[in-house]
């Protein structure tokens, strides 16, 4: 698999897999900590293994190849986890992980439409079932809906002049290909403002978190996640931006201030040197984790 996981040794210490417990991997993905917690859980731990895009399911059987029963895939948001592991006769894990980022397959993809670098579809779904793609939000949504989705989902002080620009153009033509709509970016920004991101970075960001309702789906998957941990047991969550990781901190410290759980991580933890030398998409990563406090079955 050319997906690198992140943080992959801290998780693992985190989390300490050990043989019969039963493991929640949310964010499948290339598979990387799903297999690595299937490793250190010989002979007989089980991983469950949720993701809603169909690539890393097709990564997951391959997989499961090798792990027999001990890996059990699931195609589903992680935000409907809790519902959707009761109906199949799970209720409790001894350790949960969930790796928030975009999978370096999604980026790599050109038609999946996630990569301002590579010429493809306005697309951005990791769903490919939900209905809406940044092509609808881009071409459909009015321009004061998409000056606030890039102002707060990007963290873009020049949303306003973006999204202006991204009217006057779909006025002339529909914008349908990710450079077309990275090149209007560039457009309506000052040419000294980005030196060490590429300009349509936060845009695409903003358009992502859009059409996946990521940061509704992390609040509800994280409220799942803490339900379906065992007493004595760990989350391990791995985010890649400061509104993930804010949403992170805030419900691990209300459930902290609620005697539900022991907060693991008081800063979060960050990739080596040499990790981000070697995996360049790992060097915005932060690790926090929380411990289940005993008892706690409800």
């Amino acid at each position: 698999m050319t997906h690198k996981s992140v943080l992959l040794k801290e998780s693992m210490e985190f989390l300490q897999p050990k043989s019969g417990g039963i493991y929640l991997d949310l964010t499948f993905g290339g598979g990387g900590h799903s297999e690595q917690i299937l490793k250190l859980s010989e002979p007989n731990g089980i991983v469950v293994a949720f993701d809603q895009d169909f690539y890393a399911i097709d990564c997951a059987l391959k997989l499961k190849e090798t792990y027999k029963d001990r890996l059990i895939a699931v195609k589903e948001n992680f935000s409907k986890c809790y519902t959707k592991l009761l109906s199949m006769g799970y209720k409790f894990f001894d350790g949960i992980i969930m790796d928030i980022g975009v999978s370096s397959f999604q980026l790599d993809d050109a038609q999946r439409g996630f990569s301002f670098l590579k010429d493809g579809p306005l697309d951005m779904r990791m769903n490919k079932e939900n209905p809406l793609s940044a092509k609808i939000i881009v071409n459909q949504w009015t321009r004061y809906e998409l000056e606030s989705i890039i102002r707060d989902y990007g963290q873009e002080r020049f949303a306003k002049k973006i999204a202006a620009k991204i009217e006057e153009q779909r006025a002339k033509a529909p914008i349908e290909t990710t450079l077309e709509l990275a090149n209007i970016v560039k457009e309506a920004l000052p040419h000294y403002y980005y030196k060490k991101i590429h300009p349509a970075t936060k845009t695409f960001q903003a358009l992502r978190i859009a059409v996946n309702s990521e940061l509704d789906n992390l609040k509800e998957g994280l409220v799942n996640a803490i339900k379906l941990l065992k007493p004595q047991s760990r989350l391990v969550v791995i985010s890649f931006h400061s509104l993930e990781d804010r949403i992170v901190k805030n419900i691990f410290k209300d459930y902290s201030q609620r005697k539900i759980v022991t907060i693991l991580t008081k800063k979060p933890i960050v990739p080596s040197l040499e990790e981000t030398k070697e995996n360049p998409r790992a060097r915005s990563a932060k690790l926090r984790s929380i411990e289940k406090i005993g008892g706690m079955y409800d």
